[in-house]
């Protein structure tokens, strides 16, 4: 008797189980999961707000369905969109958040803080800066490319594991925001006819964008910011010293600090290792001693270029790179806190020493 009412009790439980759980039921064409959101700042200081939907149904003759709204928070601009579907609105699938220049301009320290609190979205976001209004990009349909949506985001995953714009999710912008070493920093893109294009990599001052290095300077800041193993460089040399192409890239970054207070030095060494694909000069690559004049030619060149990257992002207050983190951890921490390094900052001594190998020339000699 005691083990048929125990059977009893479980059916019971298992059926309120059963019950509560149809009542949260989501049927998934009636879903709107939104992969792809834009910000841009309007003159009276509202927020314009698009969100991009895959549409499921067989009914609908558009692969995407673009909302769009004003409002003074994100979260009410939700409420306003949700108004525009027949869809339920959720952001488990957020891929993308283009921002763009007025909003980034201003300063983006509340959008992250609303962005982080949310649950259903993913630390691993990408995010992006728009050279220009990021709704009109994100609305705009390119014929080459039915989803604008997703079209953007392979292309920054393509972009990123080439090191031609820096990798940029939710959680890396939010941890160097809040790290007191280091500026985020994100992949600009821009609309160009038919087609979106990289357009280089926007620098922050905190919140706030400040400066963009130009697409020329994207594998130079990717060997100041850290380690990677594969990209592509090309260059011309001074003193007519010929066109030179540098694929399979491997960077290996050293910083070391010297000194204390304003004598302190940041040394940032690089070796770099290729394979030359392209070599439009003067020079016999197929003898060794030929080969070793190009790498000290380009090692000196690269190093140039290399300064002249850390002195415009020191000019802006902008730390791309992190130097800050390796200051703090040479003097300390309670040091650092009695350090204004902003101020500090643009007037450190950082040298940039690039040392380059040529693994091979290809299969000419």
């Amino acid at each position: 008797m005691r083990n048929l009412r125990r059977r009893s009790a479980l059916l019971a439980l298992a059926a309120a189980v059963l019950i509560g759980g149809c009542g949260d039921q989501r049927v998934l064409e009636n879903i709107g999961f939104i992969q792809t959101t834009s910000y841009d700042l309007m003159p009276n200081g509202e927020l314009k707000i698009a969100v991009a939907i895959p549409r499921l149904d067989a009914e609908s003759s558009e692969q995407r369905e673009v909302l769009r709204t004003t409002a003074r928070t994100s979260k009410l601009a939700r409420i306003e969109l949700s108004r525009q579907t027949s869809l339920q609105l959720v952001s488990g699938q957020l891929r993308v958040t283009l921002l763009g220049k007025s909003f980034v301009q201003a300063g983006i320290g509340h959008h992250l803080d609303t962005q982080v609190r949310d649950p259903a979205i993913s630390p691993l976001m990408k995010i992006a800066v728009v050279n220009g209004d990021a709704e009109e990009l994100l609305n705009r349909r390119y014929s080459q490319h039915p989803r604008t949506d997703r079209y953007i985001e392979r292309m920054l995953e393509k972009e990123a594991s080439m090191h031609s714009i820096p990798k940029s999710t939710l959680h890396q912008f939010v941890r160097d925001y809040f790290d007191d070493g280091i500026d985020p920093v994100a992949p600009l893109l821009r609309q160009s006819g038919e087609n979106i294009v990289t357009d280089g990599i926007a620098l922050f001052k905190h919140d706030r964008y400040v400066d963009r290095l130009p697409p020329k300077d994207a594998m130079i800041f990717a060997v100041l910011r850290g380690n990677f193993r594969q990209g592509e460089l090309a260059f011309t040399l001074p003193k007519g010293g010929g066109n030179v192409f540098i694929t399979s890239l491997i960077s290996k970054r050293d910083v070391r600090v010297t000194g204390t207070g304003n004598t302190t030095k940041v040394i940032i060494s690089a070796g770099l290792h290729g394979s030359v694909l392209e070599y439009m000069g003067g020079l016999d690559l197929g003898r060794q001693e030929n080969v070793k004049q190009l790498e000290a030619k380009a090692g000196a060149y690269l190093s140039e270029e290399a300064d002249r990257v850390m002195k415009r992002m020191q000019a802006k207050g902008a730390d791309g790179a992190g130097i800050g983190t390796y200051v703090r951890n040479h003097m300390g921490y309670a040091a650092w806190r009695k350090t204004d390094w902003e101020a500090r900052y643009p007037n450190v001594d950082v040298e940039c020493r690039i040392r380059m190998t040529i693994d091979n020339v290809g299969k000419m000699k």
